[in-house]
């Protein structure tokens, strides 16, 4: 069983960090996990059914995956606000996307300390520690940034405010790059390096997570109006490209066959 919780975002990181889960899991193969795809990227720190700690990375997610879930006594999953990640992480974003690595290869001695700062926290950590530990760590990485590149951070996450809008008319590429005063080329490289993804599938990607955060409390009419599908069979066609199922048989639970972590 998967346990978790929401902890408030330190007002100083709001900007930069979407949440912060704490939770836990086990025992090993008592239900499948489903990992959303996902236009973020997200700091995870966790302890293993071993007792050994480790703070990874996981880069966004274009397709879903299914998971028998094992015994995770702790963990603690920092989720960076899409277009926020490259000046935090110090990588090109496409490099990272679909992959999951030790913070350590991107961090150095940085992601070391991080993970002994909150290894001491022990199997009940306080949530007020957890958030400091975060902070302090997020605002050192960000004023080594040079002006330049938090200008560029800036840039992307306005074009992605006009790229993934719930139940409003998406922007064609050209047109934003116009809007935003840059070319459609440089645009693009923005959010390979930036986010990971490509604009339109990042769009997509929005628009599933939409369905998902908002299915049992709507029709699927509905949704299909609020997402800005042409019709029904428009959003099942795009969920099950992203989700490996179609949207109502997710709903009740009918999931592609899981795979060992």
């Amino acid at each position: 069983m998967v346990q978790r919780a929401a902890l408030p975002v330190p007002a100083g990181l709001r900007r930069w960090i979407a949440g912060i889960e704490l939770g836990s899991a086990g025992p090993a193969g008592e239900q499948v996990l489903a990992h959303l795809p996902d236009g973020a990227a997200a700091l995870v720190f966790r302890v293993t059914a071993e007792g050994m700690a480790d703070l990874l990375v996981a880069g966004p997610r274009t397709r879903a995956s299914y998971n028998v879930g094992g015994f995770v006594p702790l963990y603690i999953r920092a989720r960076i606000r899409p277009g926020r990640a490259r000046p935090l992480l110090g990588a090109p974003l496409h490099q990272l996307t679909g992959h999951v690595v030790p913070l350590s290869q991107l961090w150095g001695e940085a992601a070391g300390r991080l993970t002994g700062e909150l290894a001491r926290l022990g199997p009940r950590p306080s949530a007020g520690f957890i958030r400091a530990c975060i902070e302090t760590a997020v605002l050192d990485r960000l004023a080594a940034q040079s002006h330049r590149d938090l200008t560029r951070t800036d840039l992307l996450c306005a074009a992605i405010d006009k790229l993934t809008p719930a139940g409003r008319r998406l922007e064609p590429l050209p047109e934003l790059a116009r809007q935003l005063a840059v070319s459609e080329r440089h645009l693009r490289s923005l959010f390979a390096d930036g986010v990971g993804v490509a604009p339109k599938r990042l769009a997509s990607i929005s628009r599933v997570r939409h369905v998902l955060a908002h299915a049992g409390h709507r029709r699927w009419t509905q949704l299909t109006t609020d997402c800005g599908y042409y019709d029904q069979s428009h959003m099942t066609a795009e969920f099950r490209r992203h989700m490996g199922t179609s949207p109502q048989a997710f709903a009740t639970g009918q999931l592609p066959a899981a795979q060992p972590c």
